[in-house]
């Protein structure tokens, strides 16, 4: 191919390379910007459900999606107020142990006589020694990576606050204009095929929003038997447990398994629980996974996501490597979604040819 002006064709390929990296750029600035809108608009899709029940009551949409976000916002409420008392006593009584124990000032020789009577075998005095030269040696480093540790950790407490409030904010937003919104994107379709994008995009909205649904049915269901199960075998602070149960049961495949490997391991804790407590309770999560797998999930989720067992593994794997926890959350419906369109769009088009 004979180019006639090189110069031109030259500035010209600059400009694209220089508008690509330009572009690509704003998108890593806006990377939390796009964060916030997308997580708001998952859990807006995840509340149409309950919205149009309300409305399917004859209630206007306004007066539905008030009582909606009311009723989100009072159980988190609940929650908070069910899980800080609770921290809040138990750091108090840990300050005070340290304390008593400072005020006694025989931390380390009671230190060094718990090491002999728990490790005959150990040279407790050359132990001692090698932690305490280190200590002297790396005193000052140590504190500096401590108050830095803290800085850190008191900034992104208040980012994630921040960011809690503003996809709050996005989220109501979004819920009461979710029509609007929808109609809007309906128009970008040619009006030849518009009702069959309409009834696509339907269908990958309500996936969405029943897999949401599902996804906190399931953790209410894990929470509220794990506050009975707990209660029964006099687990250490039951609420709290339950808490951790529902919230790490959102979390698709290994959530349910790690929230009960946290609540077994608080039941070994010296002085809160005991052997026999932390065996009971891994016997039961044992058994409630083998019926959440097999019961309880195909009966809640089947109605919104139909996506094979391999195919939710693979996306759950991408979703949490490219967005982390929220990728792990919004990868399944996503997963959905492009099968929906691969079934209904792709294939008949290639049986087509």
């Amino acid at each position: 191919m004979k180019i006639h002006n090189p110069f031109r064709t030259a500035l010209v390929a600059t400009l694209g390379v220089g508008l690509g990296i330009l572009l690509i750029g704003s998108l890593q600035n806006l990377s939390t910007v796009l964060l916030y809108v997308g997580t708001a608009l998952f859990l807006s899709l995840g509340l149409d459900p309950l919205v149009s029940f309300l409305e399917r009551k004859r209630l206007p949409r306004w007066l539905a999606v008030l009582i909606t976000i009311l009723a989100v916002m009072g159980v988190f409420a609940g929650i908070i107020l069910i899980v800080i008392p609770v921290l809040v006593d138990q750091i108090s009584q840990l300050i005070a142990q340290i304390t008593a124990i400072v005020q006694r000032g025989t931390l380390l020789p009671d230190l060094r006589q718990w090491m002999v009577d728990t490790f005959p075998n150990l040279k407790v005095d050359e132990v001692f020694a090698y932690v305490t030269d280190w200590l002297e040696t790396n005193l000052a480093q140590i504190g500096g990576s401590i108050g830095q540790g803290v800085l850190a950790a008191g900034g992104a407490v208040v980012s994630g606050l921040f960011g809690a409030f503003i996809i709050l904010i996005l989220t109501i937003y979004l819920t009461a204009s979710t029509p609007s919104l929808k109609r809007a994107v309906y128009q970008l379709a040619p009006a030849s095929k518009r009702e069959r994008f309409i009834d696509l995009a339907e269908q990958i909205t309500d996936s969405v929003g029943y897999y949401v649904m599902g996804q906190v049915s399931q953790g209410v269901i894990n929470g509220v038997l794990s506050m009975i199960f707990l209660t029964i075998i006099d687990a250490p602070f039951p609420a709290v447990l339950a808490v951790v149960a529902f919230f790490f049961s959102l979390i698709p495949l290994v959530g349910t398994l790690t929230g009960s490997t946290i609540i077994v391991l608080v039941c070994l804790i010296p002085g809160l629980g005991s052997p026999a407590t932390a065996i009971a309770a891994a016997i039961y999560y044992l058994v409630y996974m083998q019926i959440e797998a097999y019961i309880i999930s195909p009966r809640i989720m089947s109605r919104a996501v139909s996506v094979p067992g391999a195919v939710v593994v693979v996306a759950a794997l991408a979703g949490g490597s490219l967005l982390g926890l929220l990728g792990a959350l919004i990868a399944i419906p996503v997963a959905a979604s492009i099968l929906i369109l691969y079934r209904q769009v792709l294939i008949p088009r290639m049986n087509e040819l």
